[in-house]
């Protein structure tokens, strides 16, 4: 049986115009033997759900940094149960409020990293979850 990387689809959505956090992400997902999907600055969650459904990703990973994640997040999960596509996998990741961090999870985000985590705590996370999504 062929060996299927995990497919990421790497995202900043919003007006955030810093990117470097998230292309050091996509470069160690890659690394690590992921195919990577980046779609650059200034994404809609339309914009997001539309391009994980066409990749056909196993994970979303969204970088935000403006501090809009209580807006922006929920539409993409919103729009991934309407699409019935609960089984892609949503991370984020920036500065992110505790308080804010178990609300997005209640609403379905798989995980929140935060500054200091490493890009091989990222790695773990991803490969443990999509295995269970196999």
């Amino acid at each position: 049986m062929a060996f299927k990387p995990v497919r990421v689809l790497v995202g900043k959505i919003g007006l955030d115009g810093h990117d470097r956090g998230a292309k050091v992400v996509a470069q160690a997902l890659r690394d690590s033997g992921m195919e990577v999907i980046y779609t650059g600055l200034r994404q809609t969650p339309e914009q997001i759900v539309e391009a994980a459904l066409q990749e056909d990703v196993q994970v979303i990973g969204l970088s935000i940094l403006s501090g809009a994640h209580m807006q922006l997040v929920p539409p993409v999960l919103e729009m991934l149960r309407e699409q019935e596509s609960r089984d892609i996998i949503v991370i984020v990741g920036g500065i992110i409020p505790r308080e804010d961090i178990t609300y997005l999870k209640e609403q379905g985000v798989a995980e929140v990293f935060t500054p200091g985590v490493t890009t091989a705590e990222i790695i773990d996370f991803i490969r443990q979850r999509a295995a269970g999504h196999e």
